[in-house]
């Protein structure tokens, strides 16, 4: 983990400012965070409070915070399972120093699990011995294997793991009005909603955001989602008593980059940083109709022998959107009910299992989306523990004309008069409501359109009737699907039955 990535990926310097200081300091020595000091691209203060946000790398195998044994199982089963034969190797897929992985070697050997090779060859860098497993390291190995296949990033403690949560709470991070208004540019928004929404933001409580579809509940939520700008530490995985639960998640995480840096200064803080944990930006998890109560638990992988996190813990210091909330597979009240305890008094249970409870602070932004009213899905002690409540209506007309015109205008269509009256009148006539995404929709549908056509993109009288046929389905009233309505619906078979030709007589 290099700390000129973490500093460009909080927006303190660029990364041509680093590569400046990377230069710096092969003229001159020294560490890093002295050539960005002496260059003036930040204060030595700036420099140290990022290193000390950052969790720290063990030093030793005490250090660590985890059974040595385990960490000594874990060293083994990479050179089983991956024929990894040097220290620094086993140091790079466990994510701990060679002073480390050297230590837990130096006890295989006394324990004559494993024995020395030839030396790496040098081709321009420190030669390294080589390792391998004997006999009884093989057969130890193997008996490791039985317990846990898990073989990766060592885990961090359960500890510490909680004590990480509540450094880096959301909280921390203050979403200014100026924020929000950047991040909400280019939707059109009453300033009433903007207004109550910045300090439900801020508060770091549960959000229910309601109202009729179509009116950018979920663009509001994931918006709220990816306006968090700090960086903060996921562990690859926990130690819960010898056992791993994993939690980092690159389709959950977003990793920070790691932008092109010249080589050289990037790499000499490293023994500061924790290599187990994963800088991050604050994740935003979503979740919705496939939610069910079995996802917010453990998963136990039996066959493997590990755990994974469940989707809200992997949000934690960050926001879980729980959207189209009221038609999951679960009923509403029992997700509820899961959430009660969390919502109430920030912390959470999660039980293994062997039926061991495991306590881990609840720091996120829950999002309940839905389209139905809160009354039809949460009694009032319930939504008592939901602190802000925001609900999404239907545009006025000027809001919604002006929605429209920006649609057309980005996609090269010259919005008229004539054509945004045909358009109103549409949607009157179908007797439904205006919507946020009606224009995004009616927009897509003509320049489809055109494209078939093989003409530039235009409005039409014919592409929007089109547009608003494929918006609403017509209800019929005297017909159903081209046919008469009977009071006897059979009558419909006969009728078909009465028009086909009769079926001949086989020939002999």
């Amino acid at each position: 983990m290099k700390l000129g990535n973490i500093l460009v990926a909080k927006g303190l310097v660029s990364t041509e400012n680093i590569n400046r200081a990377i230069e710096h300091q092969k003229t001159n020595g020294g560490r890093l965070g002295d050539s960005i000091v002496a260059l003036g691209l930040l204060g030595k203060e700036q420099i140290d409070k990022v290193l000390d946000e950052a969790p720290q790398a063990p030093v030793s195998i005490v250090d660590a915070g985890v059974d040595p044994v385990f960490l000594l199982e874990l060293a083994i089963k990479g050179m089983y399972t991956e024929n990894l034969e040097t220290a620094s190797q086993i140091a790079e897929a466990i994510k701990l120093s060679s002073t480390i992985v050297n230590q837990l070697l130096q006890v295989a050997k006394e324990r004559k699990l494993v024995e020395s090779l030839a030396s790496t060859s040098a081709g321009g860098s420190m030669a390294e011995m080589r390792m391998t497993l004997t006999r009884a390291g093989r057969d130890w190995a193997a008996d490791a294997m039985t317990r846990g296949q898990y073989f990766g990033p060592a885990p961090v403690s359960l500890e510490s793991y909680q004590e990480r949560i509540q450094r880096q709470r959301v909280t921390n991070e203050h979403v200014t009005r100026q924020r929000l208004d950047e991040a909400f540019n280019g939707l059109v928004m009453t300033e009433r909603f903007v207004n109550r929404l910045g300090p439900a933001v801020n508060s770091g409580n549960a959000i229910l955001i309601y109202g009729p579809a179509g009116n950018g509940k979920t663009t509001v939520a994931e918006i709220v989602g990816n306006i968090f700008q700090n960086v903060i530490y996921v562990p690859y995985c926990v130690d819960i008593d010898g056992e791993i639960m994993k939690v980092f998640d690159p389709t959950v995480h977003r990793q920070v980059p790691n932008p092109p840096l010249q080589e050289g200064g990037g790499n000499l803080r490293r023994s500061r940083i924790d290599p187990r944990w994963v800088a991050c930006y604050r994740p935003m998890v979503i979740t919705g109709g496939e939610l069910t109560i079995e996802m917010l638990d453990l998963k136990y992988n039996a066959v493997a022998k590990f755990y994974e996190a469940p989707l809200h813990i992997k949000a934690l210091n960050g926001t879980f959107l729980i959207d189209d909330f009221g038609r999951q597979r679960a009923k509403p009240e029992d997700i509820l009910n899961r959430w009660i305890v969390p919502l109430n008094s920030r912390v959470d249970y999660l039980t293994t299992h062997s039926g061991k409870s495991v306590m881990i602070p609840f720091d996120e932004i829950v999002i309940f989306s839905t389209n139905m009213h809160p009354d039809d899905l949460m009694d009032p002690a319930f939504q008592r523990r939901i602190s802000y409540k925001l609900e999404t209506v239907e545009p006025a007309e000027d809001l919604f004309r002006k929605v429209f015109a920006g649609f057309a205008a980005k996609s090269g269509l010259q919005l008229t008069f004539e054509f945004y009256s045909q358009v109103l009148f549409g949607i009157r006539a179908a007797k439904a409501p205006l919507a946020y995404f009606q224009p995004k929709f009616i927009v897509e549908q003509v320049l489809a359109s055109c494209k078939f056509e093989g003409i530039k993109p235009q409005f039409t009288k014919e592409n929007i009737d089109d547009a608003l046929a494929n918006l609403f389905v017509k209800k019929a009233e005297s017909q159903m699907f081209g046919v008469k309505r009977s009071k006897d619906l059979s009558s419909i078979g006969l009728a078909r039955a009465a028009t086909e030709p009769k079926a001949q007589p086989a020939q002999a």
